[in-house]
């Protein structure tokens, strides 16, 4: 007898249930979410253009964990996450805040909108590579500047606050188009931001926090306005906090 060349054992699936297509069906869902949120803000649709944004950075927190909950882990699922994060935190954010309101000081509300892209774009290249190379969490359960979705969230402020206080609470076109670049500047930066991936309750606090999270979306739901001028001043505090408690760790050790 002559010896025959091993089977392959890894040859690729010839079909692909339904569910394990999900997590791209997601990502797909919320590409089509932050472009149609670049369409209904040129049209003057601002409100619609926000909850457009909000639903993809929802989606972007589901796709993965329905990948890794299904075991549908791929590389051209992980490119494409990556590509849709830069459309809809990178592109469609700052061109919501463009069309909302810096049309008229459009020089440099134009330029604002080119840097934060840019540094979107930068944030998650290097946290492609980081996430190849090592875990982007491996320093105390902390990011490495602000993840991309908080920066779309922080980056629209000034639409929230004439929206939720009125016009009296409108930024300047100028200050809007310096707060834009520093939003982008502070996602590539190496300033430490707080990971919800790394927080864990105890049995007794999960009570507590689900009846925190009812008020939460109740408040969302109320007073959405008001309530995502908050969540932008309390992840700018969570972001003060994270570089004192982090300065205090390095000193003990």
């Amino acid at each position: 007898m002559t010896d025959r060349p091993p089977v392959p054992t890894d040859k690729p699936k010839a079909e692909f249930s339904l569910l394990q297509l999900i997590p791209n069906m997601l990502t797909i869902a919320a590409i089509c979410s932050g472009i149609s949120a670049i369409r209904f803000a040129a049209e003057g649709n601002t409100a619609l253009a926000v909850f457009l944004i909000t639903l993809a950075s929802i989606l972007d927190g589901m796709d993965g964990r329905a990948a890794r909950y299904l075991g549908s882990d791929s590389k051209i699922g992980a490119e494409l996450d990556s590509l849709a994060d830069f459309v809809n935190f990178g592109v469609a954010p700052p061109l919501v805040v463009y069309f909302w309101g810096l049309q008229d000081f459009y020089r440099a509300g134009w330029l604002a909108v080119l840097v934060f892209a840019i540094c979107c774009v930068m944030r998650l290249a290097r946290f492609n590579v980081d996430s190849r190379t090592k875990d982007p969490l491996d320093d105390g359960g902390y990011f490495t500047g602000v993840p991309s979705p908080a920066g779309a969230m922080l980056v629209m402020l000034p639409i929230y606050l004439p929206y939720a206080f009125g016009p009296g609470a409108a930024m300047p076109d100028f200050l809007a188009c310096i707060y834009i670049v520093l939003v982008g500047w502070i996602m590539i930066s190496r300033i430490p931001t707080w990971s919800f991936k790394s927080v864990s309750f105890s049995r007794t606090n999960v009570t507590y926090f689900l009846i925190f999270f009812t008020g939460f979306i109740a408040c969302l739901v109320s007073f959405p306005w008001a309530t995502l001028v908050i969540c932008c001043f309390a992840y700018a505090g969570s972001i003060i906090w994270a570089v004192l408690e982090l300065r205090m760790d390095k000193r003990k050790s």
